[in-house]
This record gives structure tokens, C-alpha cells and sequence, in this order.
């Protein structure tokens, strides 16, 4: 069980890369989660149309322009953004109207909007109806956010936006070499699991594949189930999973070659070992009505104590705060080794920054959403949204002296333990989007006994070759 005195603050935010002491190398460790894709050309902001510029107001915001902020309300719902960042734009701009909506169905919402050219000024594309930024890039409905990254920034005005934020944000904002993409939280995925119980029931955390079935048998007896994931809104969580898997069993290089399109990379022996490995355990400890409930319903199961472990981020803590019991602990475990000659060894973590937003390049107020965004990653704009989520931004030092949950302190822990053993995040998930959701349908008909771990693989694979295939789609490459 992992107390919060374990570890300090500052030791936490070191070892996840977000004090400035921890700019170097290491937190070059961290890598996209549910970043954008590559597309055509950014857009700009369309300089016609700001304001005179200045130190304060870099990109010329004309303050009687309104601005309209998308946010998705899921993990970390929404109010961050009302009662926090557009409040503090509202206070750069005295007298301006900020219009703000909520909502966990971005596509239905925004597809019609882009279409017909109403599009809001900045969106936070996130959940399982994200748009496909790809296509927005090659429509160039993307603003360039290179300004934005060159920028003063607003609490050192000596220093530049870039100076300030973890070097993954830079490295995953990228679309064919152009800066289109703002990734904010920093997140860790693998199993989650209710600390407190499992010291109540003095069962230790499984580092195999033998102790995770053995303990498959033991839960069984409590009428707890070793292992579900939400079949509606949220199968991706397990898509995730297998793809870790696969690279835990095989290496990296697994996922770098799905996302290169490599041919037969989804046939690798480590894919289909991984697939296997999941297949089984859904078999003999899972239950088959979890694929009709949506990721809030599971994880109030396993706040129930119906289920141990759970595939997700470290958002879920926030999510689920108002209907954690007293005797519910967050805490974080690694996968645990699949077979004696797992590449990776038991400890490795996919440690990640996600959450994206975007500034629309024709919206009614592109320079505006290049502010908003320049305000969010302000220590103030940072240091909220970590005291109201509980989760952490990519700004350096903004979350210095907050007390943090429990889980997160976990998840520290487990990505101090990984070291350099940490699993790549699968960019093709933004790249290929047509790929991605393809896999989150997949996994349900697979994970239900539908269709063979083999059959999953090969559909996989089929699916992209036509992708590699398709010359409207634009290829992208990465080499780790």
C-alpha cells in the first residue's frame, strides 16, 4: 500500500518530470497519450484580423472579440475550464464574453460545425468521439501553434512558452514537422487497483502471469473478478492494454512498427501472445455484462469492489472522486510479466502527456484561442487545473506544494521503479485514426470469444494495408 509520506511532493513532481530541476533527459521520457495525427499544412492565425501587438498580449487580441471554448467533461470534467481559465481570460480582457460548452460527444457536436466553417475558437479533442485531427490538418483547419510555443511567457515574460513545459509536449505537437497540437496532463497507464483491499485481504500485488491467474482463482472464491473493462465508451482502455502488453512482452519496437505501417507488424508473435494472454483471462475471470456498461458504470463496480483490476489512466482518481468510499485506494500496477522472456521488465509503465487542444484556424478568434491556450499554461492556469482534477500539468513547477492524491503518489512510485522501462504511447491511434477505431470494435468481438486471437491479428493487419494502401492518407514515421 502506498502512503503519501512515502515519497515527497517535490521528489513526486521530479521524478514525473514537471519541476524545472527535471528538464533534462528524463523528461524527454515521456510520451504522447492520445495524440494528434499528421496531416496537410497548418493555418495560422490570420495576422489581418489581430489587434496591435505587445509584451502582455503577444498575439493581438482584439478584446471585444468573443470566444467560444469546447471542452470535453469527462475524466476531468469541465469546470477547470469554466471557473478557471476562461474566468482568468476574462481578466486579461475586461468586459469580454467567453462561451463555454461541456460535452463527452465532441464529433456529433463539432463535424457539422467544421463543415459549415462555425467552428469554435479552441477544443479540447479528447474521449471516444475525438475528432480526426489528421483530416482537420489537411483541410488546414488547424491554427499553427508555433507562436504560441515562441511566445513570452505570461510568468516570466524573459522566457519562452517552450522553456516552460516538458520537452514531450514539443516533440508530440508535431503534425509533418509543424506545431498543431497542445498536449496538457501528463498521465500513467497500466492496471488499477484498490490499494486498501488488497491489505485487507493480505494479497500481494502479481509480478507474473502465474500469480496474476492464481490470483484470478482467489478473487473468484470472493466473488470479485480479476480483470474487466467498459464495452461501451471506453474499449479503447483495453485496445491500450494489449498494445502495453505487446510491448512488454516483445519491446517497443512492437508498437513503432504498427504505427509505421510496417508490414505484418500486427501478426508479430508478441501481438498475438499479448492478445492471447487477455483472451484467456476474460475467459476464465472476466464477465461478459461488462461489455454492455460504459466506463463510469465500471469503475463504480470496481469502487464496489466487484472487479481488481482496471485498465486506465490516472484520470480515473479525479472521475471517480464523489463516489469513492472511505475504503477505496487508488494505487497502480504494472502489467505483470507475461512470459520468462518478456523484453521489458516487470515494472514497465506507460507514462504519457495527453489531452488535447487545438485552436481553430478559422474560427471567429484564432488569436484569442492562442491566448487562452498561453494562459492555461501559466503557473496560475496550471496550478488550477492540478487543484481541481487532482492530475497534473506539463508546466514546470505549477503543482510545487499541492497535496496530491494518493494514486498519483502511486503512480510516481511505479514510474521511479520503471526507470528507462517505459512503454512508447501507439501514435497511430492519432495518425490512422480509421485504424484505431477499427481496433477499439475489434476488441470487444475478439475479447468476446467472436473471433481468435489469430482472426484479431490478421483483421488488424488487413485493415492497415489498406491504410498503407490509401494515398489520401497521409504516412507518417517515427524511429522510437
Amino acid at each position: 500500500m502506498t502512503h503519501p509520506g512515502e515519497i515527497t511532493r517535490r521528489q513526486l513532481l521530479r521524478r514525473i518530470g514537471i519541476t524545472a530541476l527535471a528538464a533534462g533527459p528524463g523528461a524527454g521520457l515521456l510520451s504522447a497519450c492520445a495524440t494528434a495525427g499528421t496531416g496537410g499544412e497548418p493555418s495560422a492565425a490570420p495576422s489581418s484580423a489581430a489587434a496591435s501587438t505587445s509584451l502582455q498580449n503577444p498575439f493581438g487580441v482584439d478584446a471585444k472579440k468573443p470566444l467560444e471554448v469546447i471542452i470535453f467533461s469527462g475524466g476531468y470534467g469541465d469546470a477547470y475550464a469554466k471557473e478557471l481559465h476562461e474566468e482568468l481570460y476574462k481578466k486579461a480582457f475586461p468586459g469580454v464574453s467567453v462561451k463555454h460548452g461541456g460535452t463527452q460527444q465532441i464529433g456529433t457536436q463539432l463535424r457539422p460545425r467544421f463543415v459549415g466553417n462555425d467552428a469554435p475558437d479552441v477544443f479540447n479533442n479528447s474521449g471516444p468521439e475525438s475528432m480526426d485531427l489528421v483530416a482537420l490538418a489537411a483541410e488546414s483547419q488547424l491554427a499553427d501553434l508555433a507562436p504560441l510555443f515562441n511566445a513570452p511567457s505570461i510568468d516570466d515574460p524573459a522566457k519562452k512558452v517552450r522553456d516552460t513545459v516538458t520537452p514531450a509536449v514539443l516533440d508530440n505537437a508535431k503534425i509533418n514537422g509543424r506545431d498543431l497540437v497542445l498536449n496538457y496532463t501528463v498521465s500513467h497507464r497500466a492496471l488499477w487497483y484498490n490499494a486498501k483491499l488488497f491489505e485487507s485481504m493480505k494479497w500481494a500485488v502479481p509480478t507474473t502471469w502465474a500469480e496474476f491467474t492464481a490470483l484470478g482463482e482467489t478473487a473468484k472464491k470472493e466473488g470479485i473478478l480479476l480483470f474487466a473493462y467498459p464495452g461501451q465508451k471506453g474499449p479503447y482502455y483495453q485496445f491500450w492494454n494489449v498494445l502495453y502488453t505487446a510491448a512488454k512482452i516483445g519491446g517497443n519496437q512492437v508498437i513503432i512498427d504498427i504505427d509505421n505501417l510496417v508490414d505484418n507488424a500486427w501478426n508479430a508473435a508478441p501481438m498475438k501472445q499479448a492478445v492471447a494472454a487477455w483472451v484467456d483471462i476474460q475467459a476464465k475471470y472476466g464477465d461478459k455484462a461488462y461489455f454492455g456498461l460504459d466506463h463510469t458504470q465500471t469503475q463504480i463496480k470496481q469502487l464496489q469492489n466487484k472487479l481488481l483490476f482496471y485498465p486506465v489512466g490516472s484520470w480515473v482518481e479525479n472521475e471517480m472522486a464523489k463516489d469513492k468510499p472511505m475504503d477505496f485506494e487508488y494505487a497502480i500496477a504494472p502489467i505483470p510479466d507475461v512470459t520468462a522472456a518478456d523484453k521489458m521488465p516487470y515494472g514497465a509503465i506507460q507514462v504519457g502527456v495527453g489531452e488535447n487542444f487545438v485552436v481553430a484556424a478559422r474560427g471567429k478568434n484564432p488569436q484569442g484561442g492562442l491566448e487562452y491556450l498561453r494562459i492555461m499554461l501559466s503557473k496560475e492556469g496550471a496550478r488550477g487545473f492540478t487543484q481541481k482534477t487532482k492530475n497534473l500539468t506539463v508546466v514546470y513547477g505549477a503543482a510545487e506544494g499541492l497535496d496530491l492524491p494518493t494514486g498519483l503518489m502511486s503512480a510516481a512510485k511505479a514510474q521511479d521503479a520503471a526507470g528507462q522501462n517505459i512503454i512508447t504511447d501507439a501514435r497511430f491511434e492519432g495518425w490512422y485514426k480509421e485504424l484505431f477505431d477499427y481496433g477499439t470494435e475489434q476488441i470487444n468481438v475478439v475479447m468476446a470469444g467472436r473471433i481468435t486471437p489469430d482472426q484479431f491479428c490478421a483483421n488488424m493487419q488487413k485493415k492497415a494495408d489498406a491504410v498503407k494502401k490509401d494515398d489520401s492518407v497521409a504516412k507518417q514515421t517515427r524511429s522510437q
